[in-house]
């Protein structure tokens, strides 16, 4: 009779043990059960915040949950990851966010997270071109002539950005590293009155996305336009030369963007999110709307963990020198 119940007694265990383990595999499995929220660093109806609309509709619909975009603004874009790092590490809480999780580390000196070891890598969604702009009645006019001009007069020449920390100010100091002059930057509260002004003769020179440029550019009457600063041309602008092929050679600055969550997330739970990543980025709709930003969606092999920590590292590490050199701080 012992006997029985001691075996009775080891089944139910086991029994128990096992559809333990079963509900344990079926609550995984279940995930994500609530709405996804997509922590944007900056305003609605920025290029990041464009974007990560247009990706939320069809990550929502590959993961079965809607995926809520959540604009979190302030200190140069560096308040939304400290908020992502601290979040729960369960994926509900993700960032896109831009090349600035590479120049942060170099702009503040007391940043509140680490853009290398507070995050799990979900992959990298795409590339904005930049452009090199001047007023519209600078005394150059083509690239070459340019480089000469700025080499002889650096102390005469502005150089507008949209604050500390924009991209425009980046693409401004990777000019100015590689070319060997110190130009007299502007600052301003944003892309849009750096560019009335360059449109107004008030500044002289100014770098920036296409998403900002492409409709002065195409005006050809309000700036001159000196070329685009990837390695390749645009599809959408195919007369345009880079820089690097009219003489600045390597020049490469692009606006990347890339998906994380809060270190510790689990694995299974970021490989749903780089599916879904994946599926939003061969959307038809997606890739119609950044095609008409002059934009490039990344490659699939990009838009994995791995594609995004090798450019991230290689990022950190290429801006790291070339803000140390301009001698620029946000702090």
């Amino acid at each position: 009779m012992k006997s029985f119940t001691l075996t009775t007694r080891r089944a139910v265990a086991g029994a128990c043990a096992l559809l333990a383990l079963g509900l344990a595999g079926a609550a995984q499995a279940a995930w994500p059960d609530k709405p996804v929220t997509l922590v944007v660093p900056y305003s609605a109806g920025g290029p990041t915040d464009v974007v990560a609309r247009l990706l939320a509709v069809p990550m929502g619909h590959s993961l079965g949950q809607t995926v809520v975009v959540e604009n979190t603004v302030g200190a140069g874009g560096t308040i939304a990851p400290a908020r992502v790092a601290k979040a729960k590490n369960d994926g509900y809480t993700i960032l896109i966010h831009h090349m600035g999780m590479a120049t942060a580390p170099a702009l503040y000196k007391k940043l509140p997270y680490d853009p290398l070891k507070d995050f799990e890598y979900i992959g990298q969604v795409l590339d904005v071109p930049m452009t090199l702009l001047s007023r519209k009645d600078f005394p150059v006019n083509t690239f070459p002539e340019l480089l000469d001009y700025v080499k002889k007069n650096q102390d005469k020449v502005t150089l507008a950005n949209a604050g500390i920390g924009a991209v425009s100010q980046l693409c401004g100091m990777l000019f100015m590293h590689q070319v060997g002059v110190k130009l007299t930057t502007v600052p301003y509260k944003g892309a849009g009155p750096a560019m009335n002004d360059l449109m107004g003769g008030q500044v002289d020179l100014l770098c920036d996305q296409t998403t900002q440029t492409a409709p002065v550019i195409q005006d050809g009457k309000r700036a001159k336009v000196f070329g685009v600063t990837t390695p390749k041309r645009l599809s959408s602008m195919p007369n345009l030369p880079t820089l690097d092929e009219q003489g600045l050679k390597g020049f490469d600055v692009k606006v990347w963007h890339g998906m994380y969550a809060p270190k510790g997330t689990p694995k299974e739970v970021i490989e749903q999110l780089t599916k879904a990543l994946n599926v939003a980025i061969k959307d038809e709709n997606v890739k119609k709307r950044i095609a008409e930003l002059s934009s490039d969606l990344v490659s699939p092999d990009k838009a994995t963990p791995e594609g995004l920590r090798k450019h991230l590292e290689a990022e950190v590490a290429r801006w790291d020198k070339v803000i140390k050199a301009a001698g620029v701080s946000a702090d």
